[in-house]
């Protein structure tokens, strides 16, 4: 019989992606979803569960009547500029809704877990960034999942949870089959927005920053393909399936475009180029964002093959035009 894995957050852009690999691996995608900022028409491969993370009683009922013999956990707020503006409803979020899992798991005896962590742990420290650098966090964002990481690590001492922590870099792109892709609101995510431009919706696109010391003085970032994302996630299953233990890896290419790279790979996949325009930098963006992959490659045999900017640029036009009717 088909094991069953529950994707919180699975009706969101990265879970969704997540819950169709898992049901490629011969695997339930059970999604858990409160729907606030998923999407009912992303749950296409497993059956939904409409819950708030931080009902304890209902997420408890729900393991109960399903069984899974995994979690992952998508769900959380990611827009770094609301966090900074609202921290108690970031942290209320991330963190008590966690707590509430974590208790759910524990009253239903679940003890493997697969959490999406970020690389904003690490803060400003200087790259390539490896998994035993110190965390930093610089936003409610990054300190919102950082405390996250802390208290799996206390559960995995104090009650045998088995866990696999997922640091991202950039995530990006979209299905190559066009089953799912970014459809956040508010959009603050660069490709999508520079997508919107070229396409000639809604305003421009602003470039901040262009005094970094980088090749064009624009900010490099690490981008992953969202479908190689998914696939670590599944690797991570098995991971935990054949040694259990805790477990944290980085997950990027090691290789990073800048802002200009990707307006100009835009300018190759759509035909034109996205008007922008140069603004003064953002505050807490850092000049590179790089990741060391030695440990993701040694233990989960973790390769991205769909990463290249042009394919992450392709799939994603391909996604969106779709979307948009362009």
């Amino acid at each position: 019989m088909a094991e069953t894995i529950l994707i919180a957050g699975g009706a969101g852009y990265i879970g969704s992606h997540a819950a169709k690999a898992v049901a490629a691996s011969g695997r339930i995608p059970l999604v858990v979803d409160s729907l606030a900022a998923g999407h009912n028409h992303a749950v296409k491969w497993g059956p939904l569960e409409v819950a708030d993370l931080r009902d304890t009683t209902a997420l408890t009922a729900i393991i109960k009547a399903h069984m899974p013999v995994a979690i992952m956990h998508f769900a959380a707020s990611i827009e770094v500029g609301i966090g900074e503006r609202e921290p108690l409803a970031f942290y209320d979020n991330n963190v008590a809704g966690t707590i509430s899992l974590l208790k759910a798991m524990k009253a239903c005896d679940v003890t493997r877990l697969v959490f999406s962590s970020t690389c904003a742990v690490y803060g400003s420290a200087q790259p390539p960034l490896s998994e035993d650098m110190p965390r930093k966090p610089a936003s409610v964002y990054g300190r919102s999942k950082a405390m996250v990481e802390e208290i799996i690590e206390d559960c995995t001492r104090a009650y045998g949870l088995e866990a696999v922590i997922l640091r991202y870099f950039n995530a990006c792109g979209a299905d190559p089959d066009g089953d799912s892709g970014e459809e956040h609101d508010p959009e603050t995510h660069l490709i999508p927005n520079a997508l919107k431009a070229a396409a000639g919706l809604g305003d421009g696109l602003k470039v901040f920053g262009t005094d970094y010391p980088t090749p064009d003085g624009t900010c490099l970032r690490d981008y992953i393909h969202v479908s190689d994302l998914a696939d670590a996630h599944v690797a991570a299953l098995d991971l935990l399936a054949r040694e259990g233990g805790l477990h944290v890896f980085n997950l990027g290419t090691g290789t990073p475009y800048s802002v200009l790279d990707v307006i100009k790979t835009i300018e190759h996949v759509v035909g034109r180029a996205p008007p922008h325009e140069f603004a003064s930098r953002r505050a807490g963006d850092v000049p590179v964002l790089t990741a060391n992959l030695g440990a993701a490659a040694t233990k989960l045999g973790f390769r991205p093959k769909l990463s290249d900017l042009e394919t992450i640029v392709s799939t994603a036009w391909a996604f969106h035009k779709k979307t948009w009717g362009v």
